[in-house]
């Protein structure tokens, strides 16, 4: 009886043990499921315009000293409007320009807005042109820029008005001196036809175009293109490049008439969080303290507002290159939000350089049932109007778009002159079937060889490539032969889906001085993002 006992109290004694070490390991695994929430909840987080990330590094270790685990994510300005208005999650937002805060939906509270630093939007032009236009120590408006634009004198590049906040607000730039510098710029100023003729003529003058102004710079320094139209700190930036090359650096413009100024504004999203709000404030005091605003200047930016500055580093704002930091900037007056967003629509359905535009579709074998179906949604969404619209990617009546679906041969080419009229197109996409193998060269070939037959001086032309596989034959070798033969600036941008081989398409960008797109997780977003491009 008594060995009875002890025998249950023993089995007591283990049954209590192991209920005790379930408890603890529920406890811990609710601790740690709980872990990434805390985190989440305590870091600061940042979305920032791709231009900060140079001084990332700076504000890192600020934090880190203070005790603000801070994490700092980047896009593009309109894409950060984006973000936000979809209901992304930032407890600040540092931005390219003001203009862009009155663009957040009203639920969105941002407050203790201030500017930063103030960047130029400017010409930069190869010194020995800007000699030969006659535009080095001299006073240049922008109908002076135009001129030499019409005359057949100067071509330039820059980022997309809709798509980056260099285009955007060069633009708008643009639009106010051309109209003579109205007090505001109006709805009416935009209707009118004399101002829209001036601005169609000189968007004649753009050789490319780049979706952010990140690959803006890249693209430019990998090319052969006379001029570009970017941020002051973007072409110092180039021109130490190139000169640390042995090549002709570029000359900054600044039109007397007036000058896009972007005022880098940091401001807190209000999430009715004490503890975020003195984290912001701390962060903030930081980048306008003469130690932060010494940092800023030498990555190129100007910190002062309205004023002249003689005592600063001539490497960085080099006189040589046409910098003159003693000399008043006269800034453009940004319109009203309503007014930016008819400017843009404008620009973008009427006086954006015509585009010829090759999309070359994979339909092989892998990409039967979902990929096809992701890969229609897609097309339907570019090439419908209103849809397209609702982020100003819509084509023009005056574009050109040519359809050619390909596996291991090409499956056909589908072509409308007139970028509105796409029903049939859409039609033919939907139709097409999937099967075969997979040759991406055969498609790239035959799209820069219909690409070649454009005039140049009319058309802006580009392919999109998308594929989700590995090519069953690389001939990377007979398409370099092709495009340097034929000795046209065509980029053929790709996509990459499923099982895409990057490497064949990094190889096709590298050649063709274009950028290679991931859409393995949105398809959609990539071809979004790639049409910001062309």
């Amino acid at each position: 009886m008594k060995k009875n006992k002890q025998i249950t109290a023993i089995a007591a004694v283990v049954i209590i043990y192991v209920v005790i070490l379930l408890i603890c390991n529920i406890v811990e695994n609710s601790v740690t499921s709980l872990r990434p929430s805390l985190t989440n909840n305590d870091t600061f987080k940042i979305i920032s315009s791709t231009e900060n990330k140079d001084i990332e590094n700076i504000l890192m270790q600020y934090a880190s000293k203070n005790d603000i685990d801070l994490q700092i994510d980047y896009a593009g300005t309109i894409e950060i409007m984006e973000k936000l208005n979809n209901g992304e999650k930032y407890d600040a937002v540092w931005c390219s320009n003001s203009i862009w805060l009155y663009m957040l939906d009203s639920n969105i509270k941002t407050t203790n807005s201030k500017s930063t630093s103030i960047n130029p939007v400017v010409f930069g032009i190869k010194k020995s042109k800007a000699k030969e236009l006659g535009f080095i120590d001299k006073e240049v408006y922008t109908k002076d820029i135009l001129d030499a634009i019409k005359q057949g004198k100067l071509k330039f590049s820059m980022s997309s008005p809709t798509q980056t906040n260099t285009g955007a607000t060069a633009y708008l730039g643009f639009l106010s001196t051309l109209a003579g510098n109205p007090e505001v710029l109006t709805e009416q100023n935009l209707e009118s036809e004399e101002l829209k003729s001036e601005l169609v003529q000189l968007y004649t003058g753009v050789t490319r175009s780049s979706g952010s102004d990140e690959f803006l710079e890249e693209m430019f320094l990998k090319g052969n293109y006379e001029a570009v139209v970017t941020y002051e700190t973007s072409i110092i930036n180039i021109n130490k490049q190139l000169e640390s090359q042995g090549k002709e650096p570029l000359y900054i413009i600044y039109a007397k008439d007036g000058v896009s100024i972007s005022d880098s504004p940091f401001a807190y999203i209000d999430n009715k969080n004490e503890a975020k709000k003195e984290q912001f404030e701390k962060l903030q005091s930081y980048i306008l303290s003469n130690e932060g605003q010494t940092e800023l200047v030498k990555t190129g930016r100007r910190v002062w507002f309205g004023g002249t500055n003689e005592n600063v580093d001539k490497t960085v704002f080099n006189p040589d290159w046409g910098i003159d930091t003693t000399q008043y900037i006269v800034p453009v007056k940004y319109p009203s939000t309503s007014v930016i967003k008819k400017a843009l629509g404008v620009y973008q359905t009427e006086l954006r350089k015509p585009i010829h535009i090759v999309f070359c579709l994979d339909y092989s074998g892998s990409m039967y049932g979902v990929g096809n179906e992701e890969l229609t949604k897609a097309m339907e969404y570019i090439l419908d109007e209103e849809q397209a619209s609702k982020n100003l990617l819509q084509f023009s009546s005056k574009d050109k778009i040519t359809i050619i679906p390909f596996n291991e041969a090409i499956k056909g080419a589908y072509q409308t002159q007139n970028g509105t009229d796409t029903a049939k197109l859409i039609s033919q996409i939907q139709q097409t079937t999937v099967g075969g193998g997979t040759d991406i060269y055969k498609p790239a070939i035959q799209g820069l060889n219909i690409l070649a037959q454009e005039d140049s001086e009319k058309y802006n032309t580009s392919i999109v490539l998308m594929t989700d596989g590995i090519s069953n034959y690389n001939r990377i070798s007979e398409l370099r032969q092709v495009y340097n033969q034929l000795g046209k600036d065509i980029p053929i941008f790709s996509i990459m889906f499923g099982d895409a081989e990057e490497d064949q398409l990094k190889d096709i960008a590298n050649l063709t001085n274009a950028k290679v797109f991931n859409g393995k997780t949105n398809l959609l977003e990539a071809f979004k993002q790639v049409r910001g491009y062309n």
